[in-house]
C-alpha cells in the first residue's frame, strides 16, 4: 500500500469511530430523557379505561351492606331528582308536545290519538290504571306498547299524572 492510501485509512477510520461514538450518545440521551419525561395520556383514554375497569355490581352484606346500599339508593335518587325533565314544568300539554306526540299523534304502536274512540275503554278502567300504565309502561294484548314515562325516566311521576290529566281534557 502506499502512503496516502493509509493515510486516507486512518482519517476514514476516526470519522467511523466519531460517527459510531456520536450515535451511540444519541441513543444514551433519547433513553435517558424517555424515561425521565412521564408518557402523556389523552383524557378520552382513561376514560375508556375507567369505563372498562369499573365494576359491574356491587356487594352490600351484613348491617353496614345494608347502610351502605341505603346510602347508594339515596344517593341514586337525589341524583334522578336533581335532572328533572322540562325544568320540572307540570303542565301537561308541555310535556305532550315535546315527548307524546310522537307516539299519540300517529297511532305509533297502538298509542291512542287524542279521540273519545280511542280512549273509551281505557277511560273505562279507571283513572288510577291510566297512570300506572302511563307511569311503569304498559304492553297489552292487542300489540299495543307504551314505555314508561314515555322514555323519559327524568319525568317526576307527578308531571306523568299531570300529561295524562291533559290529555283527557282534551278528548
Amino acid at each position: 500500500m502506499r502512503n496516502y492510501d493509509l493515510d486516507f485509512l486512518k482519517r476514514f477510520s476516526l470519522v467511523i469511530a466519531f460517527l459510531a461514538v456520536v450515535t451511540i450518545g444519541l441513543i444514551a440521551l433519547a433513553t435517558y430523557i424517555n424515561n425521565v419525561i412521564p408518557p402523556e395520556v389523552s383524557p378520552a383514554a382513561q376514560q375508556r379505561e375507567q369505563a372498562r375497569i369499573a365494576p359491574a355490581g356491587a356487594v352490600y352484606a351484613g348491617a353496614t351492606g345494608a347502610a351502605a346500599q341505603a346510602a347508594a339508593a339515596a344517593a341514586a335518587e337525589a341524583a334522578a331528582a336533581s335532572q328533572v325533565a322540562y325544568g320540572g314544568t307540570m303542565d301537561g300539554s308541555v310535556i305532550y308536545n315535546n315527548l307524546c306526540t310522537g307516539c299519540h299523534t300517529a297511532g305509533v304502536g297502538n298509542a291512542p290519538t287524542l279521540t273519545a274512540a280511542d280512549w273509551t275503554a281505557r277511560i273505562a278502567q279507571g283513572q288510577e290504571t291510566l297512570y300506572r300504565h302511563a307511569i311503569e309502561g304498559y304492553t297489552g294484548p292487542d300489540g299495543g306498547i307504551m314505555p314508561a314515562k314515555g322514555g323519559n325516566p327524568a319525568l317526576t311521576d307527578d308531571q306523568v299524572k299531570a300529561t295524562v290529566d291533559w290529555m283527557l281534557s282534551q278528548l
